[in-house]
C-alpha cells in the first residue's frame, strides 16, 4: 500500500524537480536542452509515481551495471534492453511517419542487434545462405518508390537466424552465413534463396533474460527476415518480414510484428520447379515481399 505523501513532502520534491530543470537552462544547444530537461521531468515523475526505495535504485544501477559488463563487439545488450521494454519500436514509430502517394511506405520495424556492414555481395537470385542449415526460401519482389516507379540498383542486405536460432556472429569460429547484401536490376525487381524463417529466443543468458524470467515473459522471437533497402534520394528502409501462421506473432519479444510485413511462406513440395532451375531434392518455400520506399526528408524534425 504507498504511502500517503504529504503537502510538505510534495512541496520538497517539486521544488528538486525545478532546481535540476533549471540546471540546464543556460544549455548552449536547444535541443540538448528539450532532451535534458523533459528526461528529468519523466524521470523524477517516475520516481515519484512508484514512490521507488533506495533499495531498488541501486538494485536498477546494479542491472544497468550488469548490462553495460556484458556488452562487447559482437554482443549489444542495451540494444536488447530498449528491444524488449518497446524503446526500439517507439523511435521507429516517432522517426518512420505514414507516407503515401498511389502507394503506401513500406513499415519499418526493429534493427536488432546481429548486423554486420560488409556482407558479401550476390547477384540477383543468388543464395545468402552460405552452407547455414534450414529450409531452402525464393524471396522475390520488386523495389518503387511511393509514386509506383521502379527503383532500379537499390541495395538490399538481408541477414538471418539460420534453422538452429543462431546468426553467424553468435558462432566462434567467423563464419559468414545467413546474410548477404544484393542490387534490385533496372525494373526495381530482386530475388534470391535464404532459409524459410524459423522463432529463436533473443540472447537471454544476461540481465535482460534474468528481467524477462523474472516479470514471467518469453525471450521468443517470431519467425522473420532482416531487410535494409537503401536507394539515392529515397529513405532508407529498415525492416523484416514475418511468416504467416507463426504463433508468435501475438507475442514478438520485442513487439517488431506489424500486420503488413507478415507474409505467406508458400510451402513447395519436393520435386516442385524452382524459378531459376535450382535442383532441390527436399521441399522448400517461396515469398513475395514488394519494397515501397518512402521519399528522403519524410523524417520528423525535432519540436523544439
Amino acid at each position: 500500500m504507498p504511502r500517503k505523501v504529504t503537502a510538505d513532502q510534495s512541496a520538497v520534491e517539486e521544488r528538486l524537480v525545478a532546481n535540476v530543470l533549471a540546471s540546464f537552462d543556460n544549455a548552449p544547444d536547444a535541443r540538448l536542452k528539450q532532451v535534458m530537461q523533459s528526461l528529468v521531468t519523466h524521470l523524477h515523475g517516475f520516481i515519484r509515481d512508484v514512490r521507488l526505495t533506495e533499495a531498488e535504485w541501486n538494485h536498477a544501477i546494479g542491472f544497468l551495471t550488469a548490462v553495460g559488463h556484458i556488452t562487447d563487439d559482437k554482443r549489444q545488450e542495451f540494444i536488447l534492453l530498449s528491444d524488449v521494454l518497446g524503446a526500439s519500436m517507439q523511435t521507429i514509430a516517432v522517426n518512420n511517419p505514414t507516407c503515401t502517394g498511389s502507394a503506401v511506405a513500406t513499415e519499418a520495424t526493429v534493427f536488432g542487434p546481429f548486423f554486420v556492414d560488409d556482407a558479401p555481395e550476390i547477384p540477383n537470385g543468388g543464395d545468402i545462405a552460405g552452407g547455414a542449415p534450414g529450409q531452402p526460401c525464393w524471396i522475390e519482389g520488386t523495389v518503387t518508390d511511393t509514386d509506383g516507379n521502379p527503383v532500379p540498383n537499390a541495395r538490399i542486405e538481408v541477414w538471418e537466424a539460420d534453422e538452429d536460432g543462431f546468426y553467424d556472429v553468435q558462432y566462434s569460429d567467423n563464419r559468414v552465413a545467413g546474410r548477404a547484401h544484393l542490387f534490385a536490376d533496372e525494373e526495381g525487381k530482386y530475388s534470391f534463396w535464404g532459409l524459410t524463417p524459423t522463432p529463436y529466443p533473443i540472447p537471454h543468458d544476461g540481465p535482460v533474460g534474468q528481467m524477462l524470467e523474472a516479470t514471467g515473459r518469453s525471450p521468443m522471437r517470431a519467425s522473420h527476415l532482416h531487410f535494409m533497402v537503401t536507394a539515392e534520394g529515397l529513405r532508407t528502409l529498415v525492416t523484416h518480414i514475418f511468416v504467416r501462421g507463426d504463433e508468435l506473432l501475438k507475442s514478438d519479444t520485442v513487439f517488431g510484428v506489424k500486420e503488413s510485413l507478415v507474409k505467406d511462406f508458400v510451402q513447395q513440395p519436393a520435386g516442385t520447379p524452382t524459378p531459376d532451375g535450382r535442383a532441390l531434392a527436399s521441399g522448400w518455400t517461396r515469398a513475395r515481399f514488394d519494397i515501397v520506399l518512402a521519399p528522403a526528408g519524410t523524417e520528423p524534425t525535432p519540436a523544439g
